[in-house]
């Protein structure tokens, strides 16, 4: 369906938007002319269409924030590369209503295996209805979330690069490649690893550059898939970054690592492969007819700041690292739905002061963690003496159930527990989908909003329930009184007391209406 085009209007309580923090620098960017400035019709301009952009997008369409996604490529990814939804991202797709149909187009696997690689069946008590691990094609999941930012409203345009932008205290002014100019109140950069939105904003991207480098493509073989298994399986006792793994009749998904670095931009050729095969497996198992070609490093960074004024960065723009464990584009998808609801609030006029700061609190430390459990995975499938005797020694810890979850949790991102304070230890976690009279949970949350889930039934959301739903349910399977949920689903308070509802709904929703 066609996006609708905007027009600009004041912000929801009547007043210009002002919301500069201090320290913020107005006019980071480029020097896009103040009197060339467009005029102001969009709320957030989105650099980047990948899962992470498109996320954004319907996560503020839900919210009647005015969309505009660019995306520099003409024409979607084309080619068929399998990635992953870990559980807390299966959860949030749950919680948006999008899993059914997620579902249709993946293929569900255990969730176990996924550190460094080391085989282990599914941990016992993995807190989650949706414990399990889904594959789907890259080319699929992007369409059905940029397919769902338009059914809610967003605009996207094809073939528009930023090529500079300049802030103020009003808005963003932003330039295409090819002269354009676009004015919004936000700009957010979700434009992968190479953003150019974090490279004129001047934010640095510390970390550690790319130690080794691994070929990674789709084509298909001329020799018997049993002779495959067998030498894949020889080489992968001392080699686990090599494997074959079939994909369809004919092709397999082919990772072989190189030694060193390349220096080349570009994607490698199919005789980069043959060589890579037969210098590490004695063969090139007569590989032929790519369907695509890629290659990646270990590089591990992260952005000194995710936010510059009125400009943010999320995804791969904010943070990259090797994709041990499969957890980049969860990671990305996940600063989505923490950030869509507070720049939404902003922009509607009934933020708590420093929500919009809660972004980088709470999603910064999560991006470090995930760039030292990465790390580490990768000293794990060294074929090094020193990282071989680790692993061989942490796969015999991960025999002990409580190891096994730890890290399986730690991976699927469902052990992430935010800073809201002193508190139960669920404070500040998210709620897995428990049963409630209408249901399940998850099937509240489709429209983005808080939810009081009140089991003593005494309990109100006030002048608060234009922005948070009410439950009552005593029959909730939940053993507290209370839980009032932020819209991405973590628990935000814990309780009985009225009182003490408000004051945390006046930190987490703003003032109350009326």
């Amino acid at each position: 369906m066609d996006a609708p085009q905007f027009t600009a209007e004041p912000s929801s309580n009547g007043t210009a938007q002002r919301d500069l923090t201090v320290g913020d620098a107005p006019e980071l960017g480029s020097s896009v002319s103040r009197a060339d400035r467009a005029p102001l019709v969009f709320d957030v301009i989105i650099a980047g269409c990948g899962p992470t952009g498109a996320m954004l997008a319907a996560e503020l369409r839900l919210h009647d924030v005015r969309v505009l996604v660019l995306e520099k490529e003409t024409e979607p990814v084309s080619f068929v590369r399998i990635v992953g939804l870990h559980i807390r991202s299966i959860e949030l797709m749950a919680m948006r209503g999008l899993l059914d149909r997620i579902l249709e187009h993946g293929r569900r696997r255990p969730a176990s295996g996924f550190f460094a690689a080391i085989n282990k069946p599914v941990p016992k008590g993995l807190d989650s209805a949706h414990a399990y691990f889904l594959g789907i094609q890259q080319p699929v999941i992007d369409h059905l979330l940029g397919e769902h930012a338009i059914g809610l409203g967003a605009q996207v345009r094809r073939g528009c690069a930023v090529a500079a932008f300049e802030q103020d205290d009003e808005g963003v002014t932003v330039e295409l490649a090819g002269g354009e100019q676009l004015r919004s109140r936000y700009l957010v950069g979700c434009d992968g690893a190479r953003s150019t939105v974090r490279g004129l904003l001047g934010v640095g991207f510390p970390g550690d550059p790319s130690r080794t480098e691994t070929l990674m493509g789709e084509m298909e073989v001329g020799v018997p898939r049993e002779e495959i298994a067998a030498r894949v399986t020889e080489i992968g006792e001392t080699n686990r970054r090599f494997s074959l793994r079939p994909f369809g009749e004919r092709a397999y998904q082919v990772i072989v690592p190189v030694a060193g670095v390349s220096d080349r931009a570009g994607p490698p050729t199919l005789e980069d492969f043959r060589q890579q095969l037969r210098a590490i497996a004695g063969t090139d198992f007569g590989v032929h007819s790519p369907r695509w070609l890629s290659r990646f490093g270990d590089a591990t960074r992260l952005a000194e700041r995710y936010r510059v004024g009125r400009v943010l960065l999320a995804g791969d723009a904010a943070h990259i690292h090797p994709p041990t464990g499969g957890q980049g584009l969860n990671l990305g998808v996940q600063d989505a739905f923490n950030l869509g609801w507070k720049l939404a609030a902003q922009i509607r006029g009934w933020a708590p002061e420093t929500l919009l700061d809660t972004y980088q609190a709470e999603r910064h430390p999560v991006a470090e963690d995930v760039l030292d459990n990465t790390r580490a995975q990768m000293e794990l499938l060294s074929t090094e003496p020193g990282p071989r005797a680790v692993r061989r020694l942490l796969t015999e810890l991960m025999d002990f159930n409580e190891v096994n979850r730890y890290l399986i949790e730690k991976i699927t991102a469902v052990d992430i527990r935010y800073d809201f304070g002193a508190g139960p230890d669920l404070l500040g976690r998210r709620l897995r989908d428990i049963d409630v009279k209408q249901g399940h949970l998850y099937g509240l949350l489709h429209r983005g909003r808080g939810l009081l889930l009140d089991r003593t039934e005494r309990l109100t959301v006030g002048g608060w329930s234009d922005r948070v739903d009410y439950l009552a349910d005593p029959t909730a399977v939940l053993d507290v009184p209370c839980v009032l949920l932020r819209p991405d689903g973590h628990v935000a308070w814990i309780g009985d007391d009225q009182q003490d509802l408000d004051g945390h709904l006046s930190r987490w929703f703003g003032r109350p209406a009326g």
